[in-house]
């Protein structure tokens, strides 16, 4: 009898996998995002990492909305290279409507000339404009339309973090972008001082093949 009850455990958690759609198609992002209260200064305390060189930690973005509606934000972190070479970089973004007015297209690049740019996609999968924000983006999509390569972050207006019930609604919601338990807490402890990538370039020795890489 013990082996019938297996059997109907099994069938119950393979209909739950089966029933939870991964593809990125399928993620729900924030509805009638308006970019205006988004604006602002945002912490990033916590992060899935892509491939490749990406920010390490006091990740500080601000983003802002001109008078013609478009959004561009600036963002400034500690990046690891080396190892255990810690420098400061400092990041510009420009970002580009679609159809949907929580997805972006956004073009960054870093503000000295030989960092790494790119253009990736940019979603808000949920905010309250006024203590988080989900941010979620796949750079490259497998055959079956889920998502090989994705960076994704945990933004709030405080520095010291979120409230335990504001991280449960967050923990769903990363769920729900099938990334549950690949992100890890952000440090702030202060902001990124002392070695500037400007200043290593022009020491005359900074390896350049580094940022071949996408940051």
């Amino acid at each position: 009898m013990e082996w019938v009850w297996a059997l109907v455990l099994l069938a119950a958690l393979g209909s739950g996998s089966a029933e939870r759609d991964c593809r990125v198609s399928s993620f729900r992002v924030k509805e009638n995002f308006d970019k205006a209260r988004f604006s602002g200064i945002w912490y990033a305390i916590a992060k899935k990492d892509p491939e490749g060189l990406f920010l390490q930690d006091n990740i500080i973005a601000e983003f802002s909305v001109d008078e013609k509606g478009h959004m561009s934000a600036t963002a400034k972190g500690r990046v690891r290279i080396l190892s255990n070479w810690e420098v400061c970089a400092d990041m510009v973004g420009t970002f580009t409507d679609t159809e949907d007015p929580a997805k972006f297209k956004m073009k960054y690049w870093g503000v000295a000339s030989f960092l790494q740019r790119g253009n990736d996609d940019h979603w808000i999968i949920d905010t309250d404009y006024d203590t988080f924000a989900l941010q979620y983006s796949c750079r490259l999509q497998n055959l079956d339309g889920t998502c090989a390569d994705s960076y994704s972050f945990v933004f709030s207006r405080d520095p010291n973090g979120l409230t335990p019930e504001t991280r449960r609604l967050v923990r769903q919601r990363q769920e729900e972008l099938c990334l549950e338990r690949q992100y890890r807490w952000i440090e702030h402890n202060d902001l990124p001082v002392g070695i500037s990538f400007g200043s290593v370039f022009d020491s005359g020795f900074f390896p350049f093949f580094i940022f071949s890489e996408t940051i």
